[in-house]
């Protein structure tokens, strides 16, 4: 037991003390009792007719009356927040300007009901105070409110009970469904996942034909939710038992997708998150998840999200692993996958209950005949007040002269009145009417003007008492008003529904890439690339836009090939760190690779020649210089090195081509500027450690300097491609006189001899302009990319050439493309 206190007055200094005994359990009963109800109806649980807490129905009628409409002006939130609560909301501002954020936030209501402008926060951040950001209606919340003020819904006192204030909200958009809804009550709560604003009315116009639709008629219109964020939905089973029962869950995931973050790395962009999950929360636990070495394979995390390109989080994922496993592991240990649980509670005749999806469709339904049943009504009366009206008018205007004497003629208006009744038979609020009416209306143009209006009415009149007497008319209305709703503020769906993840393809994938073999690619045009696997990569015949490909290494993902340039370096480089493209079987470009210089550091004048494998059992690289120097490179270049030096340069020279020999056995081709071929076998030339400086390979004449090396297997079907032009023309400017020779048309020399002449040239022409040495067919391509077609080989070894149609950059051969040789460019 407990004793209350209480003291009654008797005079300014005199009390008299009462003790009332109280139950304490009783006491505490009643008032939890009477906070659950307050709670539970006045302010978390939403209305299933308007779909709104009262805190947010004041919002909207309040903005209403303020007229604060999308073509106006905004105003202050601290305006708004401030009518409200001293109107119609007797709670905290707090509470009322979150409503009001909440319901201006893109990212929290699939159709947002107020336009904010200012900083209305982010899913991280909260907005900034009422009083520097400012509000007004969105257009989709001039359906929530219209007809108002024709009777359509029940008004009650506010808290204070001096004004009125909507029990309801007319809702010409579901609101409920549409934005959906979330709150705790005393016991109970509600969770309502957002939809999209045209599926809803669609299967709300379905129901309106068909009103013993079930469930599965219902969810071809409406398969799932439609969250504002889209993102991705995974499994529809629990959307199915929330939509039937009320009660259900489903998992949303974020949409994401694998492309190069940069020319070396691949990376996950995140575009899309799940709903009510920001990118801080997501970054903050990957974080977590790296530092206690829970999730491996992330080099990097980059939130680029802006206002203009939306949502970008970039997770770089090292070399090395697999981005198709790294991301299904985000999907599992942090929040770019999370479950929402849809507890459809609210209220119901002001009673809570859980309500499946067609219960809550009939719900808005029934809610939409009673207000549109009214407005009609309302708009009905107000018609026959008006032709009430106009009735008497036009009797008046018919004996006007009458009228005017009957007025004059009369003491005052109470008998002016009665006289009006009497002579033209009027009712009061005719009469009324008439003695209040300017006299200028009483004209000839007036009586046209009346009578046209009489008609209107009368149609009028008729078509609502239609509406009113027939129930499909009616429902026809509230079908036609949401088809119009749906076609001003619908917008097409956001989210993607999958009825499974595809886990089991997924999660065959390991984490890291294993050491496969695979091929190394150099392009033309210095792109690097390596392929996915140890497939054949083409013949070389597509004749598309292109690059064609210059050097070809055998190698494994997890290894190493060695870059030869012209500086006579050989570079050791990681295979793991280039882009990988699918070895196709038609694919003589590199549409996708990357700079040679995102992976090496070149000097002024220095490019690359070619690939090796870095293989201690081949025979070793040849590789000649400007100036006529041929060296062959014994094996001994794995040492303990990134980079060094393989042949020891004279002043002014510099490395022209090198090739990696397969068998020590094959036959070495120089060709000089001066037209000069020299064959010869790779025997004729001693191996030499890397520091020799080589021996001589083709004697030149004054002024002369080697333009191509390469290197062929015997019997090889090899082939010849000389470009003649003039020296005195810049380089790359001219087509010059093209000629394509078999190799077997030159004879072998020896080491150190000046060869045979390989192209005679034309007046005008001087020296080679381009010179190429490779296996057959040859491939050409211009500085563009764009293949250039070959004159067809003849048979005349010091032949001339015919015009070219422009400049060549670049040739190649099949052969480049299956084993590891080295075709050379000018």
């Amino acid at each position: 037991m407990a004793r209350r206190r209480t003291k009654t007055a008797r005079q300014p200094d005199d009390f008299e003390e009462h003790i009332l005994d109280t139950d304490v359990g009783e006491e505490m009963r009643s008032s939890y009792l009477e906070y659950a109800y307050s709670v539970i109806y006045s302010r978390a649980l939403p209305d299933a007719r308007d779909g709104l807490k009262p805190v947010q129905r004041r919002i909207l009628y309040a903005m209403s009356d303020m007229n604060l409409r999308p073509d106006r002006g905004h105003v202050k939130s601290a305006r708004v927040v401030g009518e409200v609560m001293g109107r119609l909301h007797p709670h905290s501002d707090t509470a009322i300007y979150d409503a009001l954020v909440r319901m201006a936030q893109v990212w929290s209501m699939r159709v947002p009901m107020v336009d904010g402008h200012g900083n209305f926060g982010s899913l991280d951040d909260s907005p900034a105070a009422m009083r520097y950001t400012e509000c007004r209606m969105a257009p989709p919340s001039l359906p929530m409110t219209a007809s108002l003020d024709e009777d359509t819904v029940e008004f009650r006192a506010n808290y204070d009970s001096r004004e009125l204030e909507p029990t309801v909200l007319p809702a010409a958009i579901p609101n409920l469904l549409v934005n959906g809804a979330s709150g705790i009550a005393v016991g109970m709560a509600t969770n309502i996942a957002p939809h999209n604003l045209v599926e809803v009315v669609q299967a709300l116009r379905h129901l309106i034909k068909h009103p013993d639709a079930g469930l599965d008629d219902l969810m071809r219109f409406v398969p799932g939710p439609d969250l504002p964020t889209g993102g991705k939905i995974i499994g529809l089973e629990g959307i199915r038992d929330a939509y039937e029962a009320g009660r259900g869950s489903f998992k949303m995931r974020a949409t994401a997708r694998i492309e190069n973050v940069t020319p070396r790395r691949k990376g996950i962009v995140v575009s899309e998150l799940p709903y009510q999950i920001g990118t801080e929360k997501v970054i903050e636990r990957i974080k977590h998840l790296v530092q206690s070495k829970k999730l491996k394979g992330i080099a990097d995390l980059k939130d680029l999200t802006d206002r203009d390109k939306g949502l970008r989080l970039v997770i770089e994922v090292k070399n090395g692993f697999h981005p198709e496993a790294i991301l299904e592991q985000l999907y599992k240990l942090t929040p770019m996958e999370d479950s929402f649980g849809i507890n459809a509670v609210t209220l119901v005749d002001g009673q809570p209950r859980t309500l499946g999806l067609k219960q809550l469709l009939e719900v808005y339904l029934e809610h939409r005949y009673d207000v549109v049943r009214r407005r009609t009504e309302f708009r009905r009366t107000k018609a026959g007040d008006r032709l009430h009206l106009v009735d008497g008018l036009l009797v008046a205007i018919l004996d006007i002269d009458e009228v005017i004497q009957l007025i004059r003629g009369s003491d005052d208006t109470e008998q002016a009145r009665t006289r009006l009744m009497q002579v033209f038979d009027l009712s009061e609020v005719q009469a009324n009417y008439i003695l209040e009416m300017p006299l200028r209306r009483l004209t000839k143009f007036s009586r046209i003007e009346l009578e046209k209006e009489q008609s209107e009415l009368r149609r009028t009149i008729e078509e609502l008492t239609a509406i009113l007497e027939d129930e499909s008319l009616l429902k026809q209305v509230v079908a036609d008003e949401l088809a119009e709703v749906a076609k001003q503020h619908g917008t097409p769906r956001r989210t993607v529904l999958l009825e499974s993840a595809g886990a089991p393809a997924t999660a065959a994938v390991p984490l890291e890439i294993s050491d496969d073999p695979c091929y190394v690619l150099l392009s033309s045009s210095n792109l690097l690339a390596r392929t996915t696997g140890q497939e054949p990569l083409g013949d070389g015949t597509s004749r598309a836009k292109h690059d064609v490909i210059l050097s070809v290494a055998a190698a494994t993902a997890r290894g190493h090939v060695g870059v030869v340039t012209s500086h006579g370096r050989l570079t050791r480089l990681g295979v793991l760190d280039l882009p990988t493209l699918p070895a196709t079987a038609n694919a003589p470009h590199l549409q996708g690779g990357a700079p040679v210089s995102e992976f090496l550091s070149l000097e002024s004048g220095e490019r690359v020649l070619c690939l090796t494998t870095l293989d201690p059992d081949s025979p070793g690289l040849a590789v000649a210089t400007e100036h006529g120097v041929v060296k062959r490179v014994v094996p001994d270049h794995l040492a303990n090195k990134d980079s060094w030096d393989i042949i020891r340069l004279g002043d002014s020279d510099r490395l022209v081509g090198a090739v990696e020999l397969r068998s020590g056995d094959e036959e070495l081709v120089l060709i000089s500027s001066d037209a000069q071929l020299l064959r010869m076998p790779a025997s004729a030339v001693r191996p030499q450690g890397r520091s020799g400086g080589g021996v001589a390979g083709i004697r030149l004449s004054s002024g002369a300097t080697v333009r191509s090396f390469g290197a062929f297997e015997a019997g090889e079907d090899a082939a010849v491609v000389t470009s003649s032009g003039s020296s005195s023309s810049l380089p790359g400017t001219e087509a010059g006189s093209l000629k394509v020779t078999p190799l077997a048309e030159y004879p072998t020399k020896g080491r150190a001899t000046g060869g045979v002449r390989c192209h005679r040239f034309l007046k005008g022409e001087d020296t080679l302009v381009f010179a190429w040495a490779g296996p057959g067919p040859a491939r050409a391509a211009a500085v563009s990319g764009a293949p250039i077609d070959l004159p067809e080989p003849t048979g005349k070894r010091d032949g001339s050439g015919s015009p070219g149609q422009q400049p060549i950059a670049a040739v190649s051969g099949p052969a480049a493309l299956l084993a590891p040789a080295a075709p050379q460019t000018a």
